[in-house]
Order: structure tokens, then C-alpha cells, then sequence
């Protein structure tokens, strides 16, 4: 009981803890980038959030790279911290300035994940990524 209650978790436990936050949180992203090809891909009309001075179709084609190129990079764990910048900047844009108007409640998911890939920046890959294995980087 004391392990499991325990403050001071060891290195393998922490290495574990971002091995799944870095996977889900990859796999939650990609749910929302992967519409955003099909999106594209469609032959209906683009409607999407002008961002920055960029068309309809260019923010739309940045968000769905971002979403889901960087995604796919943060499940493998390579490149963590530079992969979760452009994935952090994608939740700033969309929680206060594409959603600046809109309740906290529509911006609460995009805030999450906003803190997540704070967290993820901060602590890195962990000892189960491509990071580690290729380059001895956690």
C-alpha cells in the first residue's frame, strides 16, 4: 500500500506515466486531425477558421499537419519537445484567439491539451521513445 501511496515514484514508474500520457494524448489529437484530411480531401466546400490572415483551406491544411504529423511523432516519442511546440501553439491559436469569443466551456478541451503538452515539454519523452533509444534522450 505504501508503494502505491508512495510521494517519491521511481524513474521507471515516471518513464511509464509519459509513455501513456504521450500515447493518448497523441491518439486524442489525431481524432481531430485526421477529419481535418478527409476534410480536404473532400469536394465540398472548405469552412473552416480564417487564422492569421491564412484562407479557409490554409489554416485547415496547417491544422491538420500540425495535428497530425506532430501527433504521430509524440506517440513514437521522437522529437517530443520540439514536436508538442507547433501542437502547443495549434491549442493557444484555438483557445484564444479562434475561440476567443465562444463560453470557457467550448475552450476547456483545447486547454487541456494545451497543459499536457506544457507538461510534456517540460518532462520530455521518457525512457520508452525513439527519443531514448535513438539518441540516449529522455
Amino acid at each position: 500500500m505504501q508503494r502505491i501511496l508512495g510521494i517519491n515514484q521511481g524513474a521507471a514508474t515516471i518513464d511509464a506515466a509519459l509513455l501513456v500520457l504521450r500515447v493518448a494524448i497523441g491518439v486524442l489529437m489525431l481524432r481531430h486531425g485526421i477529419p481535418k484530411i478527409k476534410k480536404l480531401l473532400s469536394p465540398e466546400p472548405i469552412h473552416f477558421f480564417k487564422t492569421f490572415g491564412l484562407s479557409e483551406r490554409h489554416s485547415l491544411m496547417a491544422a491538420a499537419f500540425v495535428e497530425v504529423f506532430f501527433s504521430l511523432c509524440l506517440i513514437l516519442g521522437l522529437g517530443t519537445q520540439l514536436a508538442v511546440l507547433p501542437l502547443l501553439f495549434t491549442m493557444l491559436i484555438a483557445a484564444f484567439y479562434t475561440l476567443k469569443s465562444q463560453p470557457f466551456d467550448t475552450k476547456e478541451i483545447p486547454v487541456l491539451f494545451l497543459l499536457i503538452y506544457i507538461t510534456l515539454f517540460l518532462a520530455g519523452s521518457g525512457k520508452f521513445s525513439l527519443d531514448y533509444l535513438l539518441f540516449g534522450i529522455r
